[in-house]
C-alpha cells in the first residue's frame, strides 16, 4: 500500500484539505475553499468515486424522461474544470476508511484495486445519500434501480434500452418516485406506484396529496396506495419480473425504487464521528463536526436545524448541499460563515402540476406539541378574468395562540409553485400570518389576483387565530 504523506501537511509547509466526496457540497467547498486559499498556500485533494462530478442529481428524472436530451447538460463542471484550478481530483476513488487520530483517510482505486493512505490537515466528508433498498427478497435483483446519482441514471437508461417489455412498477411516492413514474410514461411505459402512504408525496398533507393522485392517474399512472412491496419476483433469467405486495403481483419488465435516501455515513460512523437520530452526521453552525476542530461535513449525509420546529432533521436537497459547501468552503479556507438551518421548501411537478411545501405538515406540528389552526382556500395564478388563469389550492397552518407562520402547501398549474417562496421568507423571518396580509406583494393581473393566493390564505389564517380557530 502507498502513501501520499506519513504526517499531516506537504513536504513545503502547505495547509492540505481533503475532500470526500465531488458533488454539490464536496466541490463547492473545495471550490469555495480554492478562491480564498491559493495553491501556494492550501493544497486541496478530492476523492469522487463515481465518473462525474459537480452534477444536478435534481435533473435525473428529466434526462431519463426526455425533457433533457443530453446528461452532460446536467454537468455544472467537469473534472477538468475542477483541476485547472489546482483541485487535485481523483476520479473512481472511493475513500473506504477515516483515521481520525491520524488525521489521515484510506483510498482505494475503483477499477485498480490499488489502496494509499493521504494525510489531511482539514477534512471535509461529503458522502451523500443512498437509495433505500428495502430488505426483501429479490430488492437487488438486475432491473431494479435506486436513482441518485449520474451513474444510477445512465443504469437505468442502460436497462430501458435493452429491455424489451414496457411494465414498469416504482415503489414510492416521494419526490423522486413521484418524478420517475412521469418520467417513465415519457418513456412509453405503463407505469404502477406501489405506494404505503394514504395518499403520494408524504410530505404533504392527504388532503393536498390528493390532488397529486388524481393529477397522475390523470396522466395514466396506476396508483397503489396503503400497501407495502414484500418482495421482487425474477424470471428465469435471473431478472426482475415482477413485484408483489400483500394483496396482489404487479408484473414488471423494469422496478424504480422512490422510497426515499438515507444519510451515506458508514465512513464516518466507523471512524466515531457523531450522528443524529436519522444518521446524519451532526455539525455546528459554521458545518464543523461536533467535537472536530478540522472536520467538516455538509449535503445529504449531515442533519439540519429545522427553523420551524427547532428540531434537527435530515433534508437532501441540492440547494442545501451548495449552500453547506460555501459555508465550509469559507471556514476550511480560513474565513467564517454560517448555516443558520432551514425551513423545509420544497417544489416539484407532475405534469403540469406544480406541488410545493414549507414548513410543518398538521403531523409535524403535532409532533412537537404545537396547537395550530389549518385553513385551505381556492384561488387562480392570475386575475380571473386574464386568459389562461388557473385554479390553485394553499393551505395554511399557524400557531393557534400566536398567529405565528408555521407551514404552507400548494397545488395547482402554472405559477403555483414559486409561490411557496413568499411563504418560506416568512416562515425564515417568524412572520405571524397577521404580518403577512400585509405584505407588498407585486400584482398586475397577468401575474396574478390583486389579493395573491398565499394572502388569502394568510387572511383566512389570521381570521381563523383570531375566533380561536
Amino acid at each position: 500500500m502507498s502513501s501520499d504523506s506519513g504526517a499531516a501537511g506537504t513536504a513545503d509547509g502547505r495547509t492540505r484539505l481533503v475532500v470526500v466526496g465531488g458533488d454539490a457540497a464536496g466541490m463547492s467547498a473545495a471550490s469555495q475553499a480554492r478562491r480564498l486559499k491559493g495553491p501556494g498556500e492550501l493544497e486541496i485533494v478530492a476523492f469522487e468515486r463515481g465518473h462525474f462530478t459537480s452534477y444536478s442529481a435534481c435533473g435525473i428524472p428529466y434526462w431519463v424522461g426526455g425533457e433533457v436530451d443530453d446528461r452532460d447538460r446536467l454537468i455544472a463542471r467537469t473534472p477538468e474544470e475542477h483541476r485547472a484550478r489546482d483541485i487535485d481530483l481523483r476520479m473512481r476513488t472511493e475513500v473506504t476508511e477515516i483515521d481520525v487520530a491520524g488525521r489521515r483517510v484510506r483510498a482505494r482505486g475503483v477499477d485498480s484495486g490499488e489502496e494509499y493512505w493521504t494525510s489531511y490537515d482539514r477534512l471535509v466528508i461529503a458522502t451523500g445519500a443512498r437509495p433505500v433498498r428495502p430488505e426483501m427478497p429479490g430488492a437487488d435483483a438486475p432491473g431494479v434501480h435506486g436513482v441518485q446519482t449520474l451513474d444510477d441514471g445512465q443504469a437505468l437508461l442502460d436497462t430501458l434500452a435493452r429491455t424489451r417489455g414496457r411494465r414498469a412498477v416504482v415503489v414510492g411516492a416521494g419526490y423522486i418516485g413521484v418524478e420517475m413514474a412521469e418520467a417513465l410514461i415519457h418513456r412509453g411505459y405503463g407505469v404502477t406506484v406501489v405506494n404505503r402512504g394514504r395518499e403520494p408525496m408524504s410530505t404533504l398533507d392527504p388532503d393536498m396529496g390528493r390532488l397529486v393522485h388524481e393529477a397522475m392517474e390523470g396522466l395514466g399512472i396506476t396508483m397503489v396506495n396503503d400497501t407495502e412491496v414484500t418482495e421482487v419476483r425474477t424470471g428465469d433469467d435471473g431478472r426482475v419480473s415482477a413485484v408483489v405486495t400483500p394483496d396482489a403481483e404487479y408484473p414488471a419488465d423494469v422496478v424504480v425504487l422512490g422510497i426515499g435516501v438515507s444519510p451515506e455515513t458508514s465512513l464516518a460512523r466507523k471512524a466515531g464521528l457523531p450522528v443524529g437520530a436519522s444518521g446524519g452526521l451532526l455539525t455546528d453552525r459554521a458545518m464543523r463536526v461536533r467535537g472536530h476542530e478540522d472536520i467538516w461535513a455538509g449535503g445529504d449525509c449531515v442533519e439540519v436545524l429545522d427553523l420551524v420546529s427547532g428540531q434537527l432533521r435530515h433534508i437532501a436537497l441540492g440547494t442545501h448541499a451548495n449552500k453547506h459547501g460555501q459555508v465550509i468552503g469559507t471556514n476550511a479556507g480560513g474565513g467564517y460563515a454560517t448555516f443558520p438551518g432551514v425551513v423545509g421548501t420544497a417544489v416539484s411537478k407532475v405534469c403540469d402540476l406544480e406541488i410545493a411545501r414549507t414548513g410543518l405538515r398538521e403531523k409535524d406540528a403535532r409532533r412537537v406539541g404545537l396547537d395550530f389552526v389549518a385553513v385551505t382556500i381556492e384561488s387562480t395564478s392570475r386575475a380571473g378574468y386574464y386568459p389562461d388563469a388557473s385554479s390553485m389550492t394553499v393551505k395554511m397552518l399557524a400557531e393557534r395562540r400566536t398567529g405565528k407562520l408555521l407551514g404552507v402547501q400548494i397545488v395547482g398549474r402554472e405559477g403555483a409553485g414559486k409561490r411557496v417562496d413568499i411563504a418560506a421568507v416568512a416562515l425564515t423571518a417568524g412572520m405571524t400570518v397577521e404580518q403577512m396580509t400585509a405584505l407588498d406583494l407585486g400584482y398586475a393581473p397577468p401575474f396574478s389576483p390583486v389579493w395573491d393566493p398565499v394572502l388569502v390564505a394568510a387572511r383566512k389564517a389570521a381570521r381563523a387565530v383570531q375566533d380561536g380557530g
